[in-house]
């Protein structure tokens, strides 16, 4: 078998791809970043087009603080995502896509160790189906150009 079609689960986790997210500018609506970075507590958001630029805290709670996905420090929609069937794709940023992409097209999925907590373990059901590998794979064509 060609090692393109497979698939290794490298165990990631949904929160590996939490602090740079791209997300839709809230000022001009084009592609924007979101980065949060946890040691320092702050998240920030950046418009490369129109240069919109907010910084916030990931404190969210007197002494406390939320690891979550950088484009929800600022309720800001995620840049890719596209309609699927009666379902959404959507991924964090090119690595996340990238990752979703290896696996969707991989004939052979290998996974190793598990923990049951692993990103792909999480997917919805029609991310897993083959009968819908064609269909994802044009999505993720069409949200690498966008």
């Amino acid at each position: 078998m060609n090692q393109q079609n497979r698939f290794q689960d490298e165990n990631m986790i949904l929160s590996n791809f939490y602090q740079e997210v791209l997300v839709v500018c809230p000022s001009c609506a084009k592609k924007a970043i979101a980065n949060v970075n946890f040691d320092s507590k702050t998240a920030r958001l950046f418009c490369l087009h129109c240069g919109f630029n907010k910084e916030t805290t990931t404190t969210l709670v007197k002494n406390g603080t939320v690891k979550t996905a950088a484009n929800h420090y600022f309720n800001a929609s995620l840049w890719l995502t596209l309609p699927f069937k009666n379902d959404v794709f959507w991924a964090y940023n090119d690595k996340h896509l990238e990752y979703l992409e290896r696996y969707i097209i991989a004939a052979l999925r290998e996974h190793k160790d598990r923990t049951n907590f692993t990103l792909l373990e999480k997917l919805p059901k029609f991310y897993h189906e083959a009968k819908n590998r064609e269909g994802l794979l044009k999505i993720i064509t069409k949200l690498k150009s966008k």
